[in-house]
């Protein structure tokens, strides 16, 4: 049996500059690459505001979650990547919870030195089972 793969983008430059997809769908599962905090015209927003960054790029995640028609309850895994994590962690914590509600996907946190941008905070990507029901 083939399973085919359907890729989605938003189009901004540094998808092509750097050979990716935002989000990979491969038969009821969707991998979303890490998110961040960009506008629709591929601004960064929130330099030096962790939680505007964190909020701005969980919008992102929502917009892939909507292309594929797929819903929060649906993510089964995040993988948050956050710069000077001891400073941001309750912010973190806090926002994620906040984002899942009574959801509890599972999760991996791990704090780094450095992402893609010279002002990027956070960074999050997600897996998805559409074959999951979705709670309304």
């Amino acid at each position: 049996m083939t399973v085919q793969a359907k890729a989605f983008g938003f189009g901004m430059p540094w998808e092509s500059l750097y050979g990716f997809s935002q989000a990979m769908r491969v038969g009821d599962t969707v991998y979303i690459s890490g998110q961040l905090s960009h506008d629709q015209d591929g601004n960064f927003v929130g330099a030096d505001d962790f939680e505007l960054q964190v909020r701005t790029t969980l919008a992102n995640l929502d917009l892939v979650l909507r292309h594929f028609g797929a819903e929060r309850s649906q993510i089964v895994e995040t993988t948050v990547l956050v710069r000077n994590l001891r400073d941001n962690f309750d912010a973190t914590a806090r926002l994620h919870a906040e984002y899942f509600g009574q959801h509890r996907p599972t999760s991996t946190l791990m704090g780094v030195s450095d992402l893609a941008l010279p002002d990027q905070l956070v960074e999050i990507g997600a897996v998805v089972r559409l074959d999951v029901e979705a709670l309304t």
